[in-house]
């Protein structure tokens, strides 16, 4: 029996984004959803983001997805770091016009009618240092601490340990950053020479600028 549209709304969350497989458990015919999904996208009651990804159009979304939530929906195995999660921490002044991302998969930038993403990639060992937050009401999403953005940031920039480059970046300290060996023990966990340097140098300007 083919799926009626009101059916499908009742079924994913009221922000509107949703996987194809959520919507295909129990469900023999699998065509005849993809069908489906085919007509509601063709008809603007929904918007396909990636292929398998979906949202609502927008007079049908009770709530507007966050992009934090968006990013964790379009890419299996990744979580939010780099500028965007320092700029929602408060560490970097800059507006981020693009939602960025750590994945264990390919690297890669989607445009989307729900905005840009970028993905960069890590190794699985580095695939660490992050949380499940609530960003906003019901919606839960995976993104880095404080420190491990940063590390993110640093590990992902070449020639990211100069100090011209630091300076630019105009990073502030975060709450949570108790004392250095908080930001040194995220440093050290990726084992690389380069953002030990660079953390290194962060900390000298920080002690500096509290003179």
């Amino acid at each position: 029996m083919a799926m009626k549209f009101e059916e499908l709304v009742r079924q994913i969350p009221s922000h509107g984004v949703f996987r194809r497989g959520h919507i295909l458990a129990g469900r023999a015919k699998t065509t005849t959803v993809d069908r489906q999904l085919d007509r509601w996208t063709q008809s603007g009651r929904l918007m396909q983001l990636r292929r398998g990804v979906y949202a609502l159009g927008s007079p049908y979304a009770s709530t507007s997805p966050h992009p934090f939530l968006t990013a964790n929906l379009l890419k299996r195995a990744s979580y939010v770091s780099l500028q965007s999660a320092l700029a929602h921490y408060g560490m970097i002044p800059e507006y981020v016009p693009m939602t960025t991302s750590v994945t264990t998969g390919r690297p890669e930038t989607l445009t989307t009618p729900l905005g840009r993403f970028q993905y960069r990639h890590v190794a699985r060992a580095r695939f660490e240092g992050f949380s499940e937050l609530m960003i906003a009401p019901e919606q839960r999403v995976l993104m880095a601490t404080p420190a491990k953005a940063l590390v993110d940031l640093l590990y992902l920039t070449p020639r990211s340990d100069g100090e011209a480059f630091l300076r630019e970046l105009r990073v502030q300290p975060h709450a949570s950053f108790s004392d250095e060996t908080v930001l040194l023990s995220a440093a050290k966990g990726v084992s690389s020479p380069k953002v030990l340097r660079a953390v290194s140098c962060i900390l000298k300007i920080w002690r500096a600028e509290r003179l």
